[in-house]
């Protein structure tokens, strides 16, 4: 299904972390998290791209069932200015559980499975009109979290790994999101606290996407590699020869 592409789901048991380190406030957390994703941000502090591995696991609600999937994500953030919606830049490659990708330019979205020589095309911003608050939404503003959702501690609030859990809610009525758990790198929220600005690390560990009907989408990513000037041409789609332009509105199994 498409509204479980983007942000893939990785379900962790959040055990509850035990330690003597003084109390984080929430608003400390935010910040680490937005900081280096906002427009406005230094250019030495800011994520213009990323790249990393992740693992994912989907739970559909309606059947009872969890599917793992694994690949490769690189990320590229487009600066908006004025009014402009944030917007980013974004290639998806699944070797698990079945060979797939999902780009985008920022404008246009690709997903694409090659066993079944056919590709979905849709124009990201009609997307987002018609279905209001979305995962594509969710990563693409990462500078906004707070302007877009209401943002909480979550339970509990430090998770084992070395993490600060948040939950968030759109503020906007949504038919994809119910809340969000994002899981902070405790090491880029003490580098903010100790320094007063954002370092060169990926502040986010991991996602949780939790849609109205139940179902459980989220990502884990390792490895991550900041600001390699990824180069534009990874973010276009070109579509090979015999593969069938499939209109939106069909569903593709993932």
């Amino acid at each position: 299904m498409l509204k479980g592409l983007v942000v893939s789901l990785f379900l962790l048991l959040f055990t509850p972390f035990v330690g003597g380190a003084a109390e984080v406030e929430l608003n400390a957390v935010i910040t680490a998290l937005e900081t280096p994703f906002k427009a406005q941000t230094v250019s030495s502090e800011r994520i213009r791209d990323f790249s990393a591995d992740f693992f994912q696991e989907s739970h559909i609600a309606s059947i009872d069932r969890t599917q793992h999937g694994e690949g490769t994500v690189r990320f590229k953030f487009i600066t908006a200015s004025g009014d402009e919606s944030s917007r980013a830049s974004f290639r998806w490659e699944y070797q698990q559980p079945t060979i797939q990708e999902v780009i985008s330019d920022g404008q246009t979205m690709w997903v694409y499975i090659p066993e079944n020589r056919q590709v979905i095309e849709s124009d990201i911003s009609r997307v987002n009109a018609q279905q209001g608050e979305n995962p594509v939404t969710f990563l693409s503003g990462l500078g906004n979290l707070s302007r877009d959702f209401a943002i909480s501690w979550g339970s509990p609030r430090r998770v084992a790994g070395g993490g600060y859990l948040l939950q968030l809610k759109p503020r906007k009525g949504s038919q994809l999101i119910q809340q969000i758990e994002v899981v902070v790198d405790e090491e880029a929220v003490s580098f903010w606290l100790k320094k007063g600005k954002t370092g060169q690390g990926f502040p986010i560990l991991s996602t949780l996407v939790i849609d109205p009907n139940g179902n459980r989408t989220a990502i884990e990513f390792h490895d991550v590699q900041v600001n390699q000037n990824l180069a534009e041409q990874l973010f276009i789609f070109d579509r090979p020869e015999g593969v069938e332009l499939v209109d939106p509105g069909q569903q593709m199994g993932f």
